[in-house]
């Protein structure tokens, strides 16, 4: 519960600032992952992120698809496969499958 309290007071101080933001939520998992359905991790139009949606390997990818999402102000539902074999190769530990639904929590600017 800290957390979606931190993700708030993040997102209000974005707006606060007129920052463009995107909401990541982890919306189903297949096999194991470090985080479940509902984690959530918002990002600003900087790049700076408040919240997890996994054990740290996904975040730095997912914030980079938030930046398009902001862009074109249209959410985005991402699959990640974390078979460590052959995708990260990181000896990760959680080899299941992460859906995310990336959605832009502000307008798109002109």
């Amino acid at each position: 519960m800290e957390e979606n309290r931190e993700i708030v007071k993040a997102l209000e101080q974005a707006q606060q600032n007129g920052k463009r933001t995107a909401l990541a939520t982890v919306v189903g998992v297949t096999g194991s992952a470090y985080r479940r359905e509902g984690a959530k991790m918002l990002i600003d139009e900087d790049g700076h992120t408040t919240g997890l949606i996994s054990g740290g390997c996904l975040e730095p990818d997912v914030a980079i698809t938030a930046q398009q999402v902001m862009h074109t102000g249209e959410p985005l539902l991402k699959e990640y496969d974390m078979d460590e074999e052959t995708v990260w190769g990181l000896g990760l530990g959680c080899p299941g499958i992460v859906h995310l639904y990336i959605e832009p929590l502000s307008e798109v600017k002109e």
